[in-house]
């Protein structure tokens, strides 16, 4: 025979891990320092204006 399962005690386990799973995805993505995110943000607004000035425009 197989042991008794308290449904609900896995239930919240299972919801437990499922939680911190995603606390810790939202650490790694918002987790940063104020200087990293600034890096990031000028690398983006770097690419933004070289993709800008690369544009080709029909007159």
């Amino acid at each position: 025979m197989s042991d008794i399962v308290n449904l609900n005690k896995f239930r919240k386990e299972k919801t437990r891990a499922e939680d911190k799973a995603q606390a810790d995805a939202n650490a790694v993505k918002f987790g940063r320092t104020k200087a990293q995110r600034l890096l990031e943000a000028s690398r983006q607004d770097l690419m933004r204006k070289t993709l800008d000035n690369a544009k080709f425009e029909d007159e």
